[in-house]
Formats: structure tokens, C-alpha cells, sequence
């Protein structure tokens, strides 16, 4: 069998540790190379990283340079500047739907999306955002989805690459997703399931591959334990506990007071402790904020409460399907850790394959981020091989 590759013009090879000296920003500045394969991009983002301090002036001049690519007709670099400033905006930010509707619609444009490739998945009281890739006899189906924060365009260079291998491809927004969120109002659920059935259901879809990116990885495995549609399963990356998660970016010393606090249901001092930090941290304002948002909480404690149910730990047992887990070794969101419980806890699966990548590889990052070329090229002959 012959090993699928993904073009080394697709995705660059390299993660860029001092693009800027905050860790989470600079993570963003790399998220949005490492998607377009763009040299000038690096090159630009360089020369104003001295100028940020914090999202203000971090909006402002991801906005200068949206606005002199989309002049200098590169689209695909514009969508992807716009869509960086667009992430750090407040929901409460005046031009931030517009924003977003038209990294949208750069993205559609770029790729050359037409209206037979989009769709709306009815779902509760609104809609799931839909695209779907179908090659002429595909070899599979596979249906994919993002994380806590993304948007389903931002993977259509990854959709398109497992669709150029022969695969019929299904992404979708979810809940809490995109606009799912932004046009349906519709928050983030752990109970994953829910989707994808409308999903599946609305395709008629069966023997499916489920891939989820970032937190999709407890998504996945969420969905596959209670769809039985879903025959293969692929975690990218694993994430089997998203309060540790959360929790992981504050320091110990807090971490231990908030599970204290949390352990006895104290709403109101939890509250009280996240108003000061967020005071005090612009990081974390914007990530409770953002929390609160996408879950649909009014607090903080609430928020904490929702993410609590995001674990693992107890339905891992139920899988019975081939899975995949993908793990970064100096993954700054996720703890190593997770890797290797999710591991030992899926105990009645058909097959389990665990892929660890490193910053050898380039790949050491969140969701492989320096590497997307690998961590595809693995993902795609991993499912060439179990459906064979």
C-alpha cells in the first residue's frame, strides 16, 4: 500500500517560538502561518509583534494587515490575518460579526466553495453550518469538527486534503461552534452526540470516520461511545479532562483553591476569585469570558460547573471502535498526562493506536501546529490501513 502525502506547499514545516514573548500569542501568530504557508505572513507579523502589548493593539494591527493583503489581493493571507484579530475580540466588539462573516466569505472564495457544497443541519432551534466534499467512488466517509473556539472554515485546507485522497468529507460547526453559535445562538454541549446524530442522520450517513481537532478530541470520543454509526475514531489531540485543562493555566497555588472551592460548591467566593484575576490578567478576562460565552454561562462558577461534565473518564469504557490518539509532546494546553489515561482507559476498543509527536518532527505544539502536513499524512494512512 502506498503511503499518502501531503504537498510540502500545502502546510509549512517549522514552529517559531519568538515570534512574540507571550506564549498564547505567539501560539496564535504560528496557528496562522502554519495555515496558509505564507513567508511574507511571518515576515509581517515579525515586524509588528514589537508593537503589541495587548489585544487592543493586537486587533489593530492584525486589522492593518488584513486590510493591505486584501488590497494587495491575497486573499487567502487577508482571511487569515482577519480571522486572528477577530479571535481576540469581545463578543461586545462592533465589528466583530462583521468581521466574521467575511473571513467567511474570503475563505469561501478562496477555495472555491459553491452553494451545493454548503449546508444547514437543522438542529434544535437553529441550524448546524455544513460542508461537504464528495469525490466519485469515495473510499470512505469522514466526518470532522473543531474545538472550543474554532470555525469549520478554518479547516477547509484540511478537509480538502482528505477529500483529494479519496474520502467523502462532512465538517460541520456544532454546538457552541462558529455560527452555530454566532447566527443560531446555540451553546457548546458535552454531550457530542447530539450533533453528530443530527449529522449523520440528515446525510443518511453509516461507517463512518470521526475526526475532532483540539477539544474535539474529548468531543470524539464523546460522540463515539453512544453512535454506533462511528466505526473509526481519531482524537486530535486528546483531551480527556477540559476543567484540568482550564484550570492548568493558573498558577498551582489557585488551582488548589479553586477545586477547593469548586469541591464545595461555593458559587460565590469562585465568582469573586475569577473577577479579581480577571482584573488583574487580560488573558484570563478574555478566556473566561470566551468560556462563559461559548457554554452559554452567566459566571464564572457556572462555566466551571458546564466544563466539569467535559471528562472522559467514565464512558471511555463504552468505545468499541478503532481509535486513533494524537498527542504534541510539549503541548502548552493540554497535560501529557491525558495522554496516557485516555490510553489506559479504553479498554474494550477494536484496535488503539497512539501517535506522540515532537518538536523534532515540528509537530511538538497543540495540534501539531509546525507540522499539519505530518499529522494529516498520519491521519489519512491510519485510515487507509484499518479500512482495509
Amino acid at each position: 500500500m502506498k503511503n499518502i502525502k501531503v504537498r510540502r506547499d500545502i502546510f509549512p514545516v517549522g514552529f517559531y517560538d519568538d515570534i512574540h514573548p507571550d506564549f498564547s500569542v505567539n501560539f496564535q501568530m504560528n496557528r496562522c502561518y502554519t495555515m496558509t504557508n505564507d513567508d511574507v505572513m511571518l515576515k509581517e507579523m515579525r515586524e509588528v509583534s514589537p508593537s503589541i502589548h495587548n489585544y487592543e493593539e493586537f486587533i489593530q494591527k492584525f486589522i492593518e494587515l488584513y486590510t493591505k493583503a486584501l488590497n494587495e489581493g491575497h486573499k487567502l493571507r487577508a482571511a487569515y490575518y482577519l480571522r486572528t484579530a477577530e479571535f481576540y475580540m469581545t463578543a461586545a466588539h462592533p465589528q466583530k460579526q462583521s468581521y466574521r462573516k467575511q473571513f467567511i466569505s474570503l475563505m469561501q472564495e478562496y477555495f472555491h466553495i459553491t452553494d451545493k457544497q454548503t449546508y444547514k443541519v437543522p438542529y434544535e432551534n437553529g441550524f448546524l453550518p455544513t460542508y461537504r466534499f464528495t469525490p466519485e467512488n469515495p473510499k470512505g466517509i469522514i466526518v470532522m469538527f473543531g474545538g472550543f473556539d474554532s470555525y469549520v472554515e478554518e479547516m477547509l485546507k484540511m478537509a480538502l486534503f482528505l477529500n483529494e485522497t479519496g474520502y467523502d468529507v462532512v465538517f460541520f460547526d456544532g454546538p457552541g461552534q462558529g455560527s452555530a453559535l454566532e447566527d443560531y445562538k446555540i451553546p457548546m454541549t458535552h454531550e457530542w452526540e447530539k450533533p453528530v446524530k443530527a449529522i449523520l442522520d440528515y446525510f443518511k450517513l453509516d461507517d463512518v470516520t470521526l475526526l475532532g481537532i483540539s477539544l474535539g478530541g474529548y468531543l470524539t470520543i464523546r460522540a463515539a461511545a453512544f453512535e454506533k454509526r462511528v466505526h473509526r475514531v481519531v482524537a486530535d489531540d486528546i483531551l480527556s479532562n477540559f476543567y484540568e485543562v482550564v484550570l492548568n493555566t493558573l498558577p498551582l497555588q489557585l488551582r488548589d483553591k479553586v477545586n477547593s472551592l469548586m469541591s464545595d460548591g461555593n458559587e460565590e467566593k469562585v465568582n469573586i476569585l475569577f473577577e479579581d484575576l480577571m482584573k488583574k490578567s487580560l488573558m484570563v478576562e478574555w478566556a473566561i469570558n470566551q468560556g462563559m460565552r461559548i457554554t452559554g454561562s452567566k459566571t464564572p462558577y457556572e462555566f466551571l460547573s458546564k466544563i466539569l461534565l467535559y471528562n472522559t473518564s467514565k464512558i471511555s469504557e463504552k468505545l468499541e471502535q478503532d481509535v486513533l490518539l494524537m498527542a504534541a509532546k510539549e503541548d502548552h494546553y493540554i497535560p501529557l498526562n491525558q495522554f496516557f489515561e485516555q490510553s489506559k482507559s479504553l479498554t474494550n476498543v477494536r484496535s488503539l493506536t497512539t501517535r506522540m509527536f515532537t518538536r523534532k518532527e515540528n509537530a511538538q505544539n497543540h495540534c501539531q501546529s509546525g507540522n499539519l502536513g505530518l499529522a494529516f499524512e498520519v491521519i489519512a494512512n491510519w485510515i487507509e490501513q484499518i479500512q482495509k
